[in-house]
């Protein structure tokens, strides 16, 4: 296949990967890598490893007419973000075109099979796998579908579903700011009969939709862009792999999707953020929090009393 794709490459900063990885996607991105190290869904980090000052992100985006404009458009949105981090400092990103078959190597020396906790699994659908009797399968393209995802935040909290489900599984589940759907996805695998996966981006949704049906569990999957209030019931697992500032924002509404004797789930916080979430949730009458954290990343896992 001769396609070729514009490959923008982004200096940064470790506490900024997130955002990058979503602005690049809000802008047409198929896809974000993160070299320097291997932090990625399907490797664990080394916690041993030394932080660096910046990562090379890679952000991939169909080959267009105008590479100039796009790499224009890629500078505004990155300089846009210093208005939410405001001691980030001016990136230039570059622009290169690269062949499809130079895109997809890339993209295959990232990722490989994984197992998480006894029964979860995940891998690329490049690789070939044989489940064990009571393996859980998830199968997705980190390339076209991760996005945020592909970090120690994803990780964290696919640690905790297979936890949770290690006991009782849980009956229903939601998964709020969806993304790839890999955490509803997981849940379903699980033994989650019931699953509503929520994001407010339409092609978030669509993706998680399509990766659903990837895995033969879109008939246990609701994907919706319903905001949170807008949601009815209340489910025994709530998950929320999104920033500090929003899971602060949305405290009222995850507990109260909660149902009594539930767990609810916190991710994409920094550890520099933590104790701001969890002052925000002390004022709720919920049983926690345990913290998990790999490298800037924590996880904060309450339980609602029964």
């Amino acid at each position: 296949m001769n396609r070729t794709w514009l490959e923008i490459i982004i200096p940064a900063p470790p506490y900024a990967v997130d955002l990058i990885c979503n602005a690049m996607i809000e802008l047409g991105s198929q896809g974000v890598t993160v070299e320097e190290r291997p932090l990625d869904t399907f490797v664990a980090p080394d916690p041993d490893a030394e932080t660096p000052d910046h990562y090379r992100l890679k952000a991939y985006f169909p080959s267009c007419d105008d590479a100039e404009a796009l790499l224009r458009q890629a500078t505004e949105q990155l300089h846009a973000l210093r208005k939410v981090l405001p001691e980030l400092p001016l990136l230039e990103p570059e622009a290169h075109s690269i062949r499809q078959q130079d895109w997809a190597e890339d993209w295959k020396q990232h990722f490989g099979t994984t197992r998480i906790g006894h029964r979860l699994v995940i891998k690329p659908t490049w690789e070939e796998f044989s489940p064990k009797p009571g393996d859980a399968l998830v199968t997705l393209d980190p390339g076209m579908a991760f996005g945020t995802g592909t970090h120690d935040t994803t990780r964290l909290c696919l640690e905790a579903v297979a936890q949770l489900f290690d006991k009782q599984p849980p009956q229903r589940v939601l998964d709020v700011g969806t993304g790839s759907g890999i955490l509803a996805i997981a849940a379903a695998a699980l033994g989650a009969r019931q699953v509503v996966a929520c994001d407010i981006e339409p092609q978030a949704c669509q993706i998680a939709a399509e990766n659903a049906r990837l895995n033969g569990v879109d008939n246990k999957i609701q994907v919706t862009d319903q905001p949170l209030a807008e949601l009815d019931g209340d489910f025994q697992v709530v998950l929320a792999n999104i920033l500090a500032e929003e899971n602060i924002r949305l405290a009222p509404l995850l507990v109260q999707r909660l149902a009594p004797g539930g767990s609810l789930v916190l991710s994409g916080i920094l550890v520099e953020k933590e104790q701001m979430v969890v002052d925000a949730f002390d004022t709720f009458s919920l049983n926690g929090p345990d913290i998990f954290r790999t490298a800037e990343w924590s996880c904060l896992i309450y339980r609602k009393e029964s």
